[in-house]
């Protein structure tokens, strides 16, 4: 079932780490400590992967579900999602020098 923005900000802490799936791959992993962190498992290569996404609230529900769109179609084009973000920030970065 897919996540709604209410149950994303009223996601309390537990004794232990856990997730609330969105579908796709996408969860939302909230620590003991109440912080929210984006996440999408995926497979490339024969072995499953994780792509960090971002933050909540830095990254709203529709933020990331946008970001995996596109780390779908990366996915689809058969690329690998996490070495093309790793690729983007040292571009990035390059073009602050």
């Amino acid at each position: 079932m897919a996540l709604t923005d209410i149950k994303v900000k009223t996601a309390k802490p537990k004794d232990k780490p856990y997730k609330l799936a969105d579908g796709g791959g996408m969860y939302l992993l909230i620590n003991t400590n109440g912080s929210k962190y984006w996440r999408m498992k995926y497979r490339f290569a024969g072995k499953e992967k994780m792509l960090s996404i971002g933050v909540y609230p830095d990254v709203t529900l529709a933020d990331a579900r946008e970001k995996r769109s596109e780390a779908r179609k990366i996915l689809a084009a058969g690329g690998d999602p996490g070495v093309a973000k790793k690729e983007e920030k040292i571009a990035q970065q390059m073009s602050l020098k």
